[in-house]
């Protein structure tokens, strides 16, 4: 498995797609409008995302593994409960881990530095064009 290591794909490819002024323009301005009106109304989002940290129905942490050893083991009902709060917690601390960078990246912190906007925008922007970032990119996507 191959962790993403830029934050979306922004590739030569789709540079030149964008025309003459590439990401220096349209994105750039599309980028910046987008992530002030997220800031603005962070709460709201907040808000909804929170409402997956206490949903009953989604696991954070239950793995296909761990599904299947569920569906077989129903002897002990007292440890099984027991392993299924435990979960639901772990769960709830991703979850909780989750939110939290999520509000992070909305106040502007990135890389425990406050970015303005336009700060923020080229540091994404920069990231996802980084040759050595994208050189560690899963092969099969072809990123050249």
């Amino acid at each position: 498995k191959t962790p993403e290591q830029v934050p979306f794909r922004l590739t030569r490819d789709v540079i030149d797609g964008m025309g003459v002024t590439g990401v220096e323009g349209v994105f750039r301005k599309c980028c910046e409008e987008t992530l002030s009106v997220m800031r603005t109304n962070k709460e709201a989002l907040l808000t909804i995302i929170e409402v997956f940290i206490h949903d009953p129905l989604y696991k954070w942490a239950l793995s296909p593994l761990k599904a299947l050893q569920r569906q077989k083991e129903t002897e002990d009902d007292m440890e099984t409960s027991w392993e299924d709060s435990q979960d639901e917690y772990e769960g709830n601390k991703d979850a909780a881990r989750a939110l939290m960078r999520v509000k992070q990246k909305l106040d502007g912190y990135e890389d425990g530095e406050m970015r303005s906007v336009h700060g923020q925008v080229q540091q994404l922007i920069q990231d996802a064009i980084d040759p050595e970032r994208l050189c560690h990119m899963f092969p099969g996507w072809g990123a050249w």
